[in-house]
């Protein structure tokens, strides 16, 4: 049965995190056209991270928000953050285009993403 619960939350967590990315992405190649991409980008995570939020908390992992786990998220997406961004410069670096180069920045900071934010809405203290 557990086993079971854990692939929901996965499955929900893919749901926001689709949302969350979509609306990240959005914001980034909308702005990346006009700003510095490393800006774009930055404005791109914040907003989707509000968003994600909520979403996580009453959706992925039926829990209800708190500022304990406001703060606790804060922290996993800035650890997140910091590998996006290292990654997307090093995706720019080796000559993946602005459109593209967040995609496999994506595919790599997501599931890394979903342990971090797990453990900070699983965790009992």
């Amino acid at each position: 049965m557990k086993q079971r619960h854990l692939y929901g939350e996965i499955f929900r967590f893919g749901i926001v995190g689709v949302g969350a990315t979509a609306l990240h992405y959005g914001i980034y190649y909308l702005l990346q056209q006009v700003i510095n991409v490393n800006v774009a980008y930055t404005v791109g995570y914040v907003l989707s991270f509000v968003a994600n939020f909520y979403a996580t908390a009453y959706f992925t992992f039926a829990s209800v928000p708190s500022w304990k786990k406001l703060f606790g998220m804060g922290v996993a997406h800035g650890v997140n953050y910091l590998l996006h961004i290292v990654l997307l410069n090093i995706f720019l670096y080796v000559g993946i285009s602005k459109a593209w180069a967040p995609l496999p920045v994506f595919a790599i900071a997501i599931p890394v993403n979903f342990l971090l934010v797990r453990f900070v809405f699983k965790h009992k203290r």
